[in-house]
């Protein structure tokens, strides 16, 4: 692939086709994940659960830049939008779990609300080629 070539990833996330757009896109040595929850399909997973759902998205979105042939330690930005501000604890012991040994820039923000009432935390991540030394 060339650093000018740009490639996209579907995940099966009703609301892509619905509103055309990607999970992920690659662009030169960047690969960026969109808004991703814990739904798979129409089954949305650890409903009622801040920390399961943040597992789930980070492994839905973890599995988008692996198509990239990128993983967490690839990772350089996430960026956490939380339904409630008393979720953040439960939401950052699961983003710590994943990557605590790469270390990306990361913002929390608390947000009114999302597409689906259920959902209660959506996770964005940016990954870059060039993270690992080879």
């Amino acid at each position: 692939m060339t650093s000018d070539a740009v490639r996209r990833v579907q995940s099966g996330s009703p609301w892509e086709e619905a509103f055309g757009f990607a999970r992920a896109v690659a662009a030169g040595d960047r690969v960026v994940v969109g808004g991703t929850t814990s739904f798979k399909g129409s089954v949305l997973y650890g409903e009622g659960d801040p920390y399961e759902q943040a597992r789930v998205a980070f492994d839905t979105a973890l599995e988008a830049i692996a198509e990239f042939g990128l993983g967490a330690e690839s990772v350089i930005r996430t960026r956490l939008f939380l339904a409630h501000a008393r979720d953040v604890d439960a939401v950052g012991r699961a983003h710590k779990e994943i990557f605590d040994q790469v270390r990306p820039v990361t913002t929390f923000v608390v947000v009114t609300g999302f597409v689906d009432p259920r959902i209660l935390v959506e996770a964005e991540l940016e990954a870059y080629r060039g993270a690992v030394d080879s």
